[in-house]
């Protein structure tokens, strides 16, 4: 009987992944008590990359989806990548923060909202692309037809 529970108590220690990553930002020490649902570390996924690019509403009006997007990363400028623009965002970046502007408090000046816009890597033989990582700084150009 105690045998059988401490297997059934060794089978709760195993952590499994929805999807296979890069483990990151691991905050928790060894022989540190656990309590259920707490983080225990990020998951930087493998799967595909793409750049997220934050257009001025003004900058979108010729932007379709499927144009063609040269994309330069700061970490490797001398190389360009080819990609795609996939999809543009349902609301403005403003929308989704924490804290969306109210213009309603008497501030009627202006402000021109930015949208994210969706850039997906085209050439799957470009080895430089599993180099790169979130956070990375890009430079990204749409051609415009």
């Amino acid at each position: 009987m105690e045998i059988e529970n401490a297997r059934l108590n060794l089978s709760y220690t195993v952590i499994v992944a929805a999807e296979s990553g890069v483990v990151s930002k691991v905050p928790v020490q060894v022989g540190q008590f656990i309590q259920a649902g707490a983080q225990l570390f990020n998951i930087v996924l493998n799967n595909d990359k793409w750049v997220v690019a934050n257009f001025k509403e003004t900058q979108i009006s010729k932007m379709v989806e499927g144009q063609k997007v040269s994309v330069t990363v700061d970490a490797f400028p001398k190389h360009e990548f080819e990609a795609k623009l996939t999809s543009f965002s349902p609301a403005t970046g403003a929308r989704f923060a924490l804290l969306p502007p109210d213009n309603a408090s008497g501030n009627f000046v202006k402000v021109v909202q930015r949208l994210p816009v969706k850039i997906e890597f085209t050439d799957t033989k470009d080895s430089l692309i599993q180099k790169l990582r979130p956070g990375l700084n890009v430079v990204v150009d749409v051609h415009l037809n």
